[in-house]
C-alpha cells in the first residue's frame, strides 16, 4: 500500500484501498452468495451465542450476595481478558504449526509488528468493551436477568444507525420497519420493569435506570461497529492474531481500571481474586467464550446477525430466570417476544434484501491514464474475482475483501 493505493501482487494493477463504504458494499454483495458452509457457520454462531448470552445474566445474578457483589467487577473483566489472551495464543500456535510451505510465517517479529500497526484500531473497541463490561454488572443491580437481556436488544437499532453512518451499510424500508417492530416489542416488555421505591446513586430509579440504559446501549453498539470494521478492514490478518491484539488491549485497559480502584480504595483492593466463587469462575469462562464467539461473528458474519441472535437468548434467559429465581413471566414478556420474532423474520426475509445498485461493481480511480482507468474495474464481492480485469490464482482469492 502506498498513498492509499494497493498493487496486485500478480498483475500489478493499481487498486484503491477499500474505504468503510467499499467494505460494507463488499459484504452486502457477499451475503447474496452465501455458501452452505457459511450457512452452517452462521447456525453454529447463532446457537452458541444464544446459549452463552442466555447464561451470562443468570451467572451474574448468581454471583450476587444479598443483592451486592463481594468481588470487583473490574477483576472479573480483567481475568476474562487474560483467559481470552491465552486462548488466542494457543490457537495462534496451532495455526502456525499447520501453515503451508511458502506462506508468510505468523510468528515472525516482522509479521507481528506489521499486523500490530495495521490493527491498531482494535484499541477503540477494546476500550469501549472494558467500559461496557463494567456497566453489565451495574445494570444487574437494578434489573432482573430477563429485563437486562431485553434492554440489550435495543442495541440492534443503535447498531443499524451506526452501520449506516460509519460503514455506509444499506437497509431496505422493510428492514427499517423490522427494526421498529423490534423496538416496539422491547417496549411492550418494558412497560413494568422498574421496581418501585428503588434508588440509583441517590437519583429516582427512573432517572438512574434511563441514564444507565442509554450508556449501556450506546457504548457496546459503538464497540461492535468499530470491531467489525477493524476486523474486516484487515481481513487477510489471522483472526487469532487480531484477537490477541484486541484482548491484549482489553487486559491493559482493565488493569488500569484495577490500579484506579487501588488509588481510590487502597492497596487491599488489588487482590483480584478476593470475593470470587464458583459462580464467578463460571461467569469468567462464559464471558471469555462469548467474546471469542463474537469475534467470529464480526469477521465472518455481521453485527446485526450477532445482535438479533441475542434476542433469541431472551426466551432462554426469561424461562431460566423464572425457574431458578422465581421471576414472573408476564403477558407483556410473551407479547414482546412474539413481536421480536416477527421482526427477525421480516428483517432476514429475502423480500427485504437491498438490491445492489451497482451490481457489486466498483470503479477504481484513474492511476495512470484513461485507458488504465477503463480497465481498472473490480468486483468487491466474495468469490467474484474471476470477473475482475486481472486474474489471480485460486489460493490467492479472498472470501470477502481484497488483501
Amino acid at each position: 500500500m502506498k498513498n492509499g493505493v494497493m498493487e496486485c501482487s500478480v498483475c500489478h494493477s493499481k487498486l484503491v484501498s477499500p474505504s468503510s463504504k467499499t467494505i460494507s458494499r463488499a459484504y452486502d454483495r457477499h451475503k447474496s452468495r452465501i455458501s452452505s458452509k457459511q450457512r452452517a457457520l452462521n447456525v453454529f454462531l447463532v446457537v452458541g451465542d444464544c446459549v452463552l448470552v442466555g447464561f451470562q445474566p443468570i451467572l451474574v445474578y448468581m454471583s450476587k450476595v444479598d443483592g451486592k457483589f463481594n468481588f470487583s467487577p473490574i477483576s472479573v473483566n480483567f481475568l476474562t481478558e487474560i483467559t481470552k489472551v491465552f486462548f488466542a495464543i494457543v490457537m495462534l500456535l496451532l495455526q502456525a504449526r499447520h501453515q503451508k510451505v511458502g506462506e508468510k510465517p505468523l510468528l515472525s517479529i516482522s509479521t507481528f509488528m506489521q499486523a500490530a500497526r495495521n490493527n491498531v484500531l482494535l484499541a477503540v473497541p477494546a476500550l469501549l468493551y472494558a467500559i461496557n463490561n463494567y456497566l453489565k454488572f451495574i445494570m444487574q443491580l437494578y434489573f432482573n436477568p430477563a429485563t437486562v437481556k431485553m434492554l440489550s436488544n435495543l442495541k440492534v437499532l443503535v447498531i443499524a444507525l451506526l452501520l449506516k453512518v460509519i460503514m455506509k451499510r444499506r437497509f431496505s424500508i422493510i428492514q427499517w420497519e423490522a427494526l421498529a417492530l423490534l423496538l416496539i416489542g422491547i417496549s411492550v416488555n418494558q412497560l413494568r420493569s422498574l421496581p418501585e421505591g428503588t434508588t440509583a446513586l441517590g437519583l429516582p430509579v427512573t432517572m438512574g435506570a434511563y441514564a444507565y440504559t442509554l450508556i449501556f446501549v450506546t457504548v457496546p453498539s459503538l464497540a461492535s461497529v468499530y470491531n467489525e470494521y477493524a476486523l474486516k478492514s484487515q481481513y487477510d490478518t489471522s483472526i487469532y492474531l487480531q484477537n490477541l491484539f484486541l484482548y491484549g488491549y482489553g487486559a491493559i485497559f482493565n488493569f488500569l481500571g484495577i490500579l484506579g480502584t487501588v488509588v481510590v480504595k487502597g492497596p487491599s483492593s488489588f487482590d483480584i481474586l478476593q470475593g470470587h466463587s464458583k459462580a464467578t469462575m463460571l461467569l469468567i469462562a462464559n464471558n471469555a467464550a462469548q467474546g471469542i464467539l463474537s469475534s467470529f461473528f464480526f469477521k465472518y458474519a455481521d453485527t446485526i446477525l450477532k445482535k438479533y441472535s441475542s434476542t433469541v437468548a431472551t426466551i432462554f434467559t426469561g424461562i431460566a430466570s423464572a425457574v431458578l429465581f422465581g421471576h414472573t413471566l408476564t403477558m407483556n414478556f410473551v407479547i414482546g417476544i412474539s413481536i421480536v420474532f416477527i421482526s427477525m423474520h421480516q428483517f432476514f426475509s429475502p423480500l427485504s434484501k437491498v438490491k445492489d445498485e451497482q451490481n457489486g461493481v466498483l470503479e477504481l480511480h484513474d492511476v495512470h491514464d484513461k485507458q488504465r482507468s477503463k480497465e481498472s474495474f473490480i468486483n468487491m464481492a466474495a468469490g467474484a474475482n474471476e470477473e475482475a480485469t486481472h486474474r489471480v490464482g485460486h489460493d490467492e482469492r479472498q472470501p470477502l475483501l481484497p488483501s
